[in-house]
C-alpha cells in the first residue's frame, strides 16, 4: 500500500453512552410502585368485602322476615337492604325471588282436630248389617247371605234404649243388626223407624244389653245447624270406613244445597246435600260430618256419587234431618213375629217408582191392584186404585217394603194407613184409615 496524503485508518463509531439512573434510584422506584399497587389492591378488596357484607346483610334480613310468611315483609326487607347501600346484583335477586315462591307454596295450615275428635268419637258407632239378598235367577228364587258395614250416630236415649241414627240403605233388608261402640264392645240392635225417601233410619239398642264400662265410654252427639254453614269452612268426617273401624278425614264444606239422585237400596230418591272434600268411603254412610265446634252438621252418605267421582263427598243436612229423627225416635221398637202370628192386609200391590210416577202422574208408593173379600183391607174401606204411602207412620215406597214392615206386626193390631185416592178432577187426595190387621187364613179362606 502506498501512503499518500489521502490515506487514513477508518475506525467504527462508538455510540455515546446514555444517561441512566443509578442502582439506588431503581430500588426506590420499585418500592414505591409496590406500595402503590398494594394500597390500591387493599382498598379494592375492602370495597368488595363491604359491598358483599351489605348484600349478605340485606338478604339475611329478607330471609328473617320471610320466615314470618308475609309477602309485605319480604318487600320491606328487600327495600331495607337497598336503603343500607347495597346494590342488589342479579344473583341476589334470583335468591330472594326463590324465597318468595317457596313461602307462597308452603304456607298451608293443617288444622289440629284432635280435641274435636276426642269429644265426638264416643258418639259414633259402627253398624254391621247381616242381610239376605233374594235373587230371581231365570224364574227361580235364590237367596244370598251377606254382611254390610256402615256407621251411626248416638242421638239420644229413653228409659230402656240407646237411640242411633244412620242411613236407611245401611239397614235395608237386615236380618240382624250389630252395633260396635268406641270401646270395641258390641250389642244387637232393632230398627225403630225409617224414612226411605230421606235415606234415614233410627235403630235402638237395649240399655240392658250394654255394659257399664261401655255406658261410661260413649256419648250423645250434639246436633248443630247446617243452615248456618258457609262454603269453605272446615269439615270433619268420622265413620267406619271400609268396615275397618272408626277413622277420621278432614276437608272443607265445598258446596251447599247440592241436588242429587241415588238409590237407597230400595228405590231411586232425590235429595239436597252438603258437599265436602273430606273423604267419604264405603262404610262411612250414616257417620257424622262435623263443624269445628264438634257439632253434627250432616249425616254422611257414600251412596251419592260412589266411586265414580273423587274429592266429592255428600251428607244429609242435619237441619233437614232433625224433625224426621225426632219422629222416628218416638216410634215403637219392634221385633219380627212368626208367620203364624203375623198380621195381613189382604191385598196385592205394585210399586209406583220414579218411572211410573213421572209417566202417569202418580204418587209414589204401593198401588193396590186387588182387594180380597172378607179381609182387613176390605173392612177398612181400601179399594183398587188406592196408593198406600205410609203404614203406621213409616213411609212406603215399594210393595216389598210394605211386606217387610208387616212382618213386625201381629194379627189383630190396629194401625194407621195413609193413602192417596183419585178424585173426580183427575188428581189425588190424601186419606187416613184405621185398619185391624187380619190373619193369613182370612186371605186364603
Amino acid at each position: 500500500m502506498y501512503e499518500n496524503d489521502f490515506s487514513f485508518d477508518v475506525k467504527p463509531e462508538t455510540p455515546a453512552p446514555k444517561k441512566g439512573m443509578g442502582y439506588g434510584k431503581k430500588v426506590m422506584v420499585s418500592i414505591s410502585l409496590g406500595l402503590f399497587f398494594g394500597v390500591c389492591g387493599g382498598l379494592g378488596f375492602q370495597a368488595v368485602t363491604s359491598a358483599s357484607d351489605l348484600i349478605k346483610s340485606g338478604i339475611e334480613q329478607a330471609e328473617a322476615k320471610l320466615n314470618k310468611a308475609d309477602s309485605e315483609d319480604v318487600v320491606e326487607a328487600l327495600g331495607q337492604a337497598e336503603n343500607d347501600g347495597a346494590e342488589q346484583p342479579a344473583a341476589a335477586n334470583v335468591k330472594t325471588a326463590g324465597l318468595v315462591e317457596s313461602t307462597q307454596v308452603t304456607t298451608a295450615v293443617v288444622t289440629d282436630v284432635t280435641e274435636v275428635v276426642e269429644e265426638v268419637m264416643p258418639a259414633v258407632v259402627s253398624v254391621s248389617n247381616n242381610y239376605v239378598e233374594n235373587i230371581n235367577f231365570y224364574g227361580r228364587e235364590l237367596s244370598n247371605e251377606g254382611v254390610a258395614s256402615g256407621s251411626g250416630i248416638i242421638v239420644g236415649e229413653n228409659d230402656t234404649e240407646l237411640l242411633i241414627v244412620t242411613n236407611y240403605h245401611v239397614v235395608y233388608e237386615t236380618q240382624k243388626l250389630e252395633i260396635q261402640f268406641v270401646d270395641g264392645s258390641t250389642a244387637e240392635a232393632q230398627v225403630k223407624g225409617t224414612e226411605p225417601s230421606m235415606d234415614l233410619a233410627v235403630v235402638a239398642v237395649k240399655l240392658a244389653d250394654i255394659g257399664s264400662e261401655t255406658i261410661n265410654s260413649i256419648a250423645i252427639a250434639t246436633l248443630g245447624d247446617s243452615d248456618a254453614l258457609s262454603v269453605g269452612e272446615p269439615a270433619i268426617a268420622i265413620g267406619n270406613a271400609m268396615g275397618y273401624g272408626q277413622s277420621v278425614t278432614t276437608g272443607v264444606i265445598s258446596a251447599l244445597d247440592r241436588e242429587a239422585a241415588y238409590s237407597n237400596g230400595e228405590s231411586e230418591v232425590s235429595n239436597t246435600f252438603i258437599q265436602t272434600d273430606a273423604a267419604i268411603n264405603p262404610g262411612n254412610s250414616g257417620g257424622a260430618l262435623l263443624n269445628m265446634k264438634g257439632e253434627v252438621v250432616g249425616i254422611n252418605s257414600n251412596k251419592v256419587g260412589g266411586s265414580l267421582i273423587e274429592g266429592m263427598g255428600y251428607a244429609i243436612p242435619i237441619s233437614s234431618a232433625k224433625p224426621i229423627i225426632a219422629d222416628l225416635m218416638l216410634m215403637q221398637t219392634r221385633g219380627k213375629v212368626s208367620q203364624e202370628e203375623q198380621g195381613y192386609l189382604g191385598i196385592t200391590g205394585l210399586t209406583v217408582g220414579d218411572e211410573y210416577a213421572e209417566a202417569y202422574n202418580l204418587p209414589k208408593g204401593v198401588y193396590i191392584s186387588q182387594v180380597f173379600e172378607g179381609t182387613a183391607a176390605e173392612k177398612a174401606g181400601l179399594v183398587k186404585g188406592d196408593i198406600i204411602t205410609r203404614f203406621d207412620g213409616t213411609e212406603m215406597l215399594s210393595m216389598e217394603s210394605l211386606q217387610k214392615r208387616l212382618s213386625f206386626y201381629n194379627a189383630g193390631e190396629i194401625v194407621e194407613i195413609t193413602i192417596m185416592r183419585g178424585d173426580a178432577m183427575g188428581g189425588y187426595e190424601e186419606k187416613t184409615l184405621q185398619i185391624e190387621l187380619g190373619t193369613r187364613e182370612s186371605i186364603q179362606g
